[in-house]
């Protein structure tokens, strides 16, 4: 993965964490769209973690 995906998977879970904040001070919070927001930011966390994963494990390689 190039280091441009990466930067664009740190922006979009910056996106996503800032959806999920705006969501919330809302006076009537819609949960099951902060649910979605949530779960697709933990997707992204996921990919991040696992790009950076491979990226150490191809430097000790």
């Amino acid at each position: 993965m190039s280091n441009r995906f990466f930067a664009y998977l740190e922006r979009e879970h910056a996106r996503l964490e800032t959806l999920v904040a705006e969501q919330l001070r809302r006076p009537m919070p819609d949960t099951i769209e902060i649910a979605k927001l949530k779960k697709q930011k933990l997707m992204v966390k996921d990919q991040i973690d696992r790009w950076q994963a491979d990226a150490r494990a191809s430097q000790t390689a």
